[in-house]
């Protein structure tokens, strides 16, 4: 958790859904805490919501994501779940001087009880839906036991971690060649 470059996508990885039963990585407010702190560097300043929240938006995400991975067509309840949440809280720049030094800050505005690091993740994800070249990019993990997705830097790319479940597709293959053999 906390690995992918856009939040949204991290989010959406907190369920696995590759195992029976799936897992949620979020069931408890322990773990959405410890999440939340994770995602913090790449949040807004906000209290830690309600784990139903998280877990509407997140499966408004995910669901969203899939279908598109699937090529099928976008449910119009996710994407009011998503809109809804994105709206209750709106960025706004501010100029911040001191001593003679200007900064530039981002104020969140938090409206109709929102929380301004989970409308970052609903417009993140609102971000990553609307651009063909990013969404192009998504992929899911070609390793059968991972649901994980990620965006892809390179077309090659095809395993959520080189280092875990690429490093078990190139044991696996081994195994086989191997086995052959004898």
């Amino acid at each position: 958790m906390g690995g992918e470059s856009l939040p949204s996508l991290d989010l959406a990885d907190t369920v696995m859904l590759a195992v029976d039963p799936p897992v949620d990585l979020l069931a408890s407010e322990d773990q959405l805490a410890t999440w939340w702190n994770l995602q913090s560097s790449r949040l807004p300043t906000a209290p830690v919501p309600s784990l139903t929240a998280v877990q509407r938006l997140r499966a408004a995400v995910r669901e969203l994501l899939d279908a598109h991975l699937a090529g099928q067509a976008i449910e119009p309840g996710a994407v009011e779940i998503l809109n809804a949440v994105a709206a209750s809280a709106s960025p706004s720049p501010r100029l911040l001087v001191a001593d003679s030094v200007a900064q530039r800050e981002i104020y969140w505005q938090v409206k109709r009880g929102g929380n301004a690091g989970l409308a970052a993740l609903a417009q993140d994800a609102i971000g990553l839906l609307s651009s063909p070249e990013n969404l192009d990019r998504v992929r899911r993990c070609a390793n059968p036991a991972c649901s994980m997705l990620f965006l892809a830097s390179s077309a090659r790319r095809q395993w959520c971690t080189a280092n875990i479940c690429g490093n078990r597709a190139r044991v696996s293959r081994h195994h086989e060649r191997h086995r052959g053999r004898r």
